[in-house]
Order: C-alpha cells, then structure tokens, then sequence
C-alpha cells in the first residue's frame, strides 16, 4: 500500500512589512489599472494612490496582506481617521487599497481579508466603516454589500 503525500497550498494572512514594498507597489498599480476605465482622470503613467510605507508603520492603520507561496496575492487596510464633526462618532474606519491578483479571486478571500480589517477595527472600538467604490464597479459594490456595507454619499465630478 503506497501513500500519497500531497503538497497542501498554504495561504497566510499576516500584517505587511517594509520589506513587502515592491510586491505592493505592483499591486498597487493593479489596482490603479483596474480603476482605470471607471476615471478618465487618472494619470495614463506615474499614478500612485498610496503611501505605502507610511500605512505599514502608522499605528492607527492595520496594512494586511495573504500570501500564498511567498508572493502577495491579496492587500488591504484600515485606517483609523477622524469622523466629520457632523455625525454621530468621532472616529470610523476606512478600508483601502482592497485587492486579489485576478487568479486568486472568486474565491472568497476579500471577504476573508475584510473580515480581518473589520475585526482589528472593533478591537480599537471603531464600529463605523467607509470605503470608496467607484459607482459604475458593480462587482465591488455588489462584494461589499454582501458584508453590509450601503451606499451613503456620491462623489461628482467635472471637468472643463
């Protein structure tokens, strides 16, 4: 009787370091190329949406990361920021740079990665989140409404 071993894939969410700096940056413009079509206002060479090294180090931000096989395949964040002084609380959450290389996704792993920003959130006492999604993206709206997130306030724009 022969036994069949079997390399199990393993996927680890962990916090980022400096060090995952160049793997982010691809990411990053993943996510840039992605929000392209939805704004023609975004630069056609050079755009960056995030300062990186200052989400990892910052101790009111939560950057994650999943890698599978040593490469990030998913990122995210929260942010603790302050809340406008018109509503309710002073403080919320805001999650960015939300991203899945496109061979990993459908698979449930923004779902899981959120999860994880939400829970280290509530740990800091933040029960209200904020996140931008463009409003033609339905498949994102459509991913975070599954969490509960609602649409709250649209961003116009124009250009002359």
């Amino acid at each position: 009787m022969s036994l069949k071993v079997t390399r199990r894939k393993i996927m680890i969410f962990r916090e980022a370091k400096l060090e995952d700096l160049p793997q982010l940056l691809k990411l990053e413009q993943g996510v840039v190329e992605a929000e392209r079509p939805y704004n023609s206002a975004i630069k056609s060479e050079g755009a960056s949406y995030y300062d990186i090294p200052y989400l990892i180090e910052d101790e009111q931000s939560y950057m994650l990361v999943l890698e599978h096989e040593g490469e990030i395949i998913a990122t995210g964040y929260s942010q603790i920021r302050t809340s406008k002084k018109s509503l309710k609380h002073d403080q919320h959450a805001y999650l960015g740079f939300m991203f899945v290389v496109a061979e990993h996704r459908g698979k449930g792993i923004n779902k899981q990665l959120m999860e994880k920003l939400l829970d280290w959130s509530q740990q800091q006492g933040i029960d209200d989140f904020y996140l931008d999604v463009y409003a033609q993206n339905q498949s994102a709206i459509k991913a975070y409404e599954k969490l509960g997130f609602a649409p709250c306030l649209v961003e116009m724009r124009l250009s002359r």
